[in-house]
């Protein structure tokens, strides 16, 4: 369950904590100003080289970019697929609906809205190439330029799903048809990353928060399902052309501190992420509501030739997890799962997954990114 050197490695779930000054600028972006272009590149580029080496100094073994152009871990796709234009407000999560007070106190951002989502008006087609091979060169540069090394890097990219989830539709005529039109959008995404030699990182919360969106929330399990099994269909169909083993899968209970109350339960829906062409599963596991659910993986067993990467630092919180924690959470993991199923460390979910609404104050996130690198190493030292 470790590596060559007997270590379990780390890694985390692609955002990162972003600079005010580029904060500020998303800000802008995302209202319509026009903003310098040598401007937005010199901030972009300074804050991937530093999120580059703050990994590299916190001891992650598989690192990326941090995500740090992208307005959010979703609706960065805006950017890159045509027919989507304006915005419609909608409900929040389920589970927050319930408690309405405290979701109007903090679920606010000085960059985004997160009532209010994106539009889908027309047909989706992928036109943001450009737009990815920028970010893909500056995360080189970065490298470069910080001489930074890890044992693999990997680039993140949203699912068909969350793109379906998260945008409204008004141009299908179906949900199926609007479900495989972003698939076959996005599949030039996926193989464009996969192409250029990085691991890709599909996100795709919502094949464990289905019963969390609007059209779910009164739904039974097996309708709740059905849905996932349709998304994990319309997935696999997209990475049709990249090779299993360059894809590893992060899915969650959301990024955010809400009640949680209506999570599905991880071992009713493992079978169905097992489905997925992908040969590494990122799942919350340090998640204050989910932490019992290790016993999933003895129940339902990861498939032969993957990696589990399991989340055992917390992201909702600013208690910096102990590293005597991390260890415990990693070692009920390895004892559920067969002795030679790979483990990978890392956090839940991103640290900065919608820009402006970090639930860890940044410096914080970096403290829990140290504890991972000393919680993995008591973990090895106890498993060896």
């Amino acid at each position: 369950m470790a590596d060559d050197s007997g270590q379990i490695p780390t890694t985390h779930i692609g955002s990162l904590p972003r600079p005010p000054e580029l904060l500020d600028l998303l800000k802008r972006r995302q209202d319509g100003e026009q903003v310098d272009d040598e401007e937005w590149t010199e901030t972009v580029r300074e804050a991937t080289e530093t999120v580059v080496q703050r990994q590299a100094d916190a001891g992650i073994d598989i690192a990326n970019g941090g995500e740090q152009p992208r307005v959010s871990f979703n609706w960065y796709v805006k950017n890159r697929l045509s027919g989507i234009e304006g915005t419609e407000t909608t409900a929040l999560w389920a589970d927050l609906q319930d408690y309405p007070e405290y979701a109007d106190e903090t679920f606010k951002t000085d960059v985004l809205d997160l009532s209010e989502h994106p539009v889908v008006t027309g047909p989706l087609e992928y036109t943001g190439r450009e737009e990815a091979e920028a970010e893909l060169a500056v995360f080189e540069d970065a490298l470069d330029a910080t001489g930074a090394t890890f044992d693999d890097t990997f680039v993140t990219s949203a699912s068909p799903s969350v793109v379906t989830a998260t945008h409204v539709d008004e141009y299908y005529d179906d949900y199926e048809a609007y479900l495989f039109a972003a698939a076959d959008a996005m599949q030039t995404e996926y193989e464009l990353l996969a192409d250029a030699g990085y691991t890709l990182q599909i996100d795709a919360p919502e094949l464990l928060t289905v019963g969390q969106t609007d059209a779910y929330a009164d739904a039974s399990l097996e309708e709740i399902k059905q849905a996932s099994r349709l998304h994990v269909e319309a997935l696999n169909d997209a990475l049709e052309n990249v090779p299993a083993e360059q894809v590893r899968l992060h899915t969650c209970w959301g990024s955010y501190e809400g009640p949680g109350h209506r999570d599905t339960d991880l071992a009713e829906m493992l079978p169905i992420l097992y489905e997925a062409d992908i040969t590494g599963l990122s799942v919350e596991q340090a998640n204050h509501r989910h932490q019992h659910e290790y016993r999933a993986f003895a129940e339902h067993p990861v498939p032969d030739g993957w990696t589990l990467i399991p989340g055992v630092v917390d992201v909702k919180t600013n208690i910096i997890d102990h590293p005597e924690t991390i260890a415990d959470r990693l070692e009920r993991v390895a004892d559920a799962v067969d002795d030679d199923t790979p483990l990978v460390a890392a956090p839940d979910c991103g640290f900065g997954t919608q820009a402006g609404l970090g639930m860890v104050s940044p410096e914080i996130a970096w403290a829990k990114l140290e504890a991972l690198d000393e919680g993995a190493a008591i973990a090895s030292d106890r498993l060896a």
